[in-house]
C-alpha cells in the first residue's frame, strides 16, 4: 500500500492540474486571434486591474496561408513550423507580451498545435506566415524539419487515410484528423521537436499550455513530449512550477476515448458543461434550472479539479467541435450573460471566459456558411487592432465578452469567493434559483416567465449590498440595485422575468 501511495505521489507531483495564476486569480479568458500587441495593452490596462487570472493565445507558430476561402481562423490550426510568427505577431512581439502580462500578474497560456501539420492539400511553396517553404506532398518541413519517416501515414488503416469512425480509438488516434498531416509522436525526433518549441515559450516566461487535438494523440505520447519541459521561469514562478497543462479532449460520451484517459498529463476540456448548461438556460428537453442543484460531477461530468469550463469556445460558438445547437454565444447575449454569470458562480471548474470577434453570419439549412471567417482584417490580409471606445467597449468588430460589466464583475465575484463553499440553494422548482457561496457571495436568477420577488438566506454578513450585475460599487455609492441583508442572513429579492438581466449577484466587497 505505501509503495502504491508513493507512486500517486509521484505522478501528482508531476500531473499539471495548478493554473499558475497569480494568488487571488480564478480564471482567465481566450483573446482569440488577438494580436500580441494589443494582449500586452490589454493585461495592463485592463487584464491586472480587473482581476483575471491569464490569457489563452492563439496558437503562435508559422501556419499555412489560405487564400480560398481567404484567411479562415482555422489556418492557424495548420502548422507549416515552430517560428514564432503568425498574423498575430513575431516573436519580438510575443516576447514583448509575455514580459509585460507576466509583470502584472497576468499569466499567459498557449494553443499548442502539436498533433499534426497542414492539411495534406496544402500544395507545395512558400504560402505561410513567415514564408518557409514546404511540400505537403512529400511530406516535406524543411523549416521544422521534418520528413515523411515522421508522420503516421503508415499506421492508419482506413482506405481515405482520414479519421472515419470515431469509435475506433486507433483511428481517431493514428489516422488523419480533416485530412491534416499525423505526426507519429511515438518517434523520440518528433517528441524532442515538440517539447523544445514547448521550452522555447516556457523560457519566455508562459505558464502553460491548451494541448489541442490531445484526443487525437495517444495519452502516452502526451505524456512523453510532457516529460521533457522545462519547468516554469524563476523570473515570475517559484522553483520547481510546472506548466498548467489542460488537453482538448471532446468527450460527450458514447466514445471509447474518454477525458479521464488523459488525465495523468493535466486537465482536460469538458464539453459537457457548455452544451448542458445551454440546454438548461434555453429550457430546452424540459430542463430547468432547478435541476442545477448538483451541478458538477453529478452531472456526469469530470472531477471538479480535473476540469476547465467554459460556455462557448473559438469552435463550438460556430458550429465547430462539440455542442451543437444548444451552445450559448454572444449572438444570445441576455442567455450569454445569465450562463457566463452561473458558471462564474459556481466553484465547479476552472473557468475560462470567452472574447471573441463578430462575423457576417449567414445560414443556409441551418448551416452558418461564413463560420471560416476570419478576424478583422485590413485589405492587406493584416488583423485589425483592437480598439477601445469611450465606454470600455471594443470597436473594429471584436466583440470583448470580457469587458461586458456583467462578466467583468463576475470574473471579480469569483476571486472574492475562492474556496468558499457552495451553500445556501434555492430553487422555485422550476427557473429561478439562488446559490451562496460561504459567506462571501451570493447569486439569484430568474430564468422563468414571471415576476420573482422572495426572501432568502443569504448567508452573508448585515448590510447593503451592491448588485455586480446591474451596476457595481463606485467609492461609496452603487450604480445598480441595492440588496439589504438583515441581521439573520435573509434578503428580499426582486427580479422581474423582462429585466435587461434578470439576475443579481452580491458579495462582501460590494458591501456598502
Amino acid at each position: 500500500m505505501q509503495v502504491l501511495l508513493l507512486l500517486a505521489a509521484v505522478g501528482l507531483c508531476w500531473a499539471q492540474y495548478n493554473p499558475n495564476t497569480q494568488a487571488g486569480r480564478t480564471s482567465i479568458v481566450h483573446l482569440f486571434e488577438w494580436r500580441w500587441a494589443d494582449i500586452a495593452l490589454e493585461c495592463e490596462h485592463y487584464l491586472a486591474p480587473n482581476g483575471f487570472g491569464g490569457v489563452q493565445v492563439s496558437p503562435p507558430n508559422e501556419n499555412i496561408v489560405i487564400t480560398n476561402p481567404n484567411r479562415p481562423w482555422w489556418e492557424r490550426y495548420q502548422p507549416i513550423s515552430y517560428k514564432i510568427c503568425s498574423r498575430s505577431g513575431n516573436e519580438n512581439e510575443f516576447r514583448d507580451m509575455v514580459t509585460r502580462c507576466n509583470n502584472v500578474g497576468v499569466r499567459i497560456y498557449v494553443d499548442a498545435v502539436v498533433n499534426h501539420m497542414c492539411g495534406s492539400m496544402g500544395g507545395t511553396g512558400t504560402h505561410s506566415t513567415c514564408g518557409s517553404y514546404f511540400n505537403t506532398g512529400t511530406r516535406d518541413f524543411p523549416a521544422v524539419p521534418y520528413s515523411a519517416w515522421d508522420f503516421n501515414d503508415g499506421k492508419c488503416h482506413t482506405a481515405s487515410g482520414d479519421i472515419e469512425n470515431y469509435g475506433d480509438m486507433y483511428q481517431v488516434r493514428d489516422c488523419k484528423l480533416s485530412s491534416l498531416l499525423d505526426l507519429a509522436l511515438e518517434k523520440d525526433y518528433v517528441r524532442s521537436t515538440i517539447a523544445a518549441y514547448m521550452n522555447h515559450l516556457i523560457d519566455m516566461g508562459v505558464a502553460g499550455f491548451r494541448i489541442d487535438a490531445a484526443k487525437h494523440m495517444w495519452p502516452g505520447d502526451i505524456r512523453a513530449f510532457l516529460d521533457k519541459l522545462h519547468d516554469l521561469n524563476t523570473q515570475w514562478f517559484s522553483a520547481g512550477t510546472k506548466p498548467f497543462i489542460y488537453q482538448e479532449v471532446i468527450d460527450l460520451g458514447g466514445e471509447p476515448i474518454t477525458g479521464s484517459q488523459y488525465f495523468g498529463n493535466g486537465r482536460v476540456t469538458e464539453f459537457k458543461y457548455g452544451a448542458k448548461l445551454g440546454t438548461v438556460i434555453r429550457k430546452w428537453n424540459g430542463e430547468k434550472m432547478a435541476y442545477l442543484k448538483n451541478w458538477g460531477e453529478g452531472w456526469g461530468f469530470v472531477p471538479s479539479d480535473r476540469a476547465l469550463v467554459f460556455v462557448d469556445n473559438h469552435d463550438n460558438q460556430r458550429g465547430h467541435g462539440a455542442g451543437g445547437a444548444s451552445i450559448l454565444t454572444f449572438w444570445d447575449a441576455r442567455l450569454y450573460k445569465m450562463a457566463v454569470g452561473f458558471m462564474l458562480a459556481h466553484p465547479y471548474g476552472f473557468t475560462r471566459v470567452m472574447s471573441s470577434y463578430r462575423w457576417p453570419r449567414y445560414f443556409e439549412n441551418g448551416v452558418d456558411v461564413n463560420d471560416w471567417v476570419g478576424p478583422p482584417s485590413n485589405s492587406d490580409g493584416s488583423t485589425k487592432s483592437v480598439t477601445i471606445n469611450a465606454d470600455t467597449t471594443c470597436g473594429n468588430d471584436w466583440v470583448c465578452e470580457h469587458r461586458w460589466r456583467q462578466i467583468r464583475n463576475m470574473v471579480i465575484f469569483r476571486n472574492v469567493v475562492d474556496g468558499q463553499p457552495f451553500s445556501n440553494w434555492w430553487d422555485n422548482g422550476s427557473n429561478q434559483v439562488a446559490f451562496g457561496r460561504g459567506d462571501r457571495g451570493f447569486i439569484v436568477f430568474n430564468n422563468d416567465d414571471w415576476y420573482m420577488n422572495v426572501d432568502l438566506q443569504t448567508g452573508l454578513p448585515a448590510g447593503t449590498y451592491c448588485d455586480v450585475i446591474s451596476g457595481q460599487k463606485e467609492g461609496s455609492a452603487c450604480t445598480g440595485k441595492q440588496v439589504y441583508v438583515s441581521s439573520d442572513g435573509k434578503a428580499n429579492f426582486q427580479i422581474s422575468n423582462s429585466d435587461e438581466d434578470p439576475f443579481v449577484a452580491i458579495h462582501v466587497d460590494a458591501k456598502l
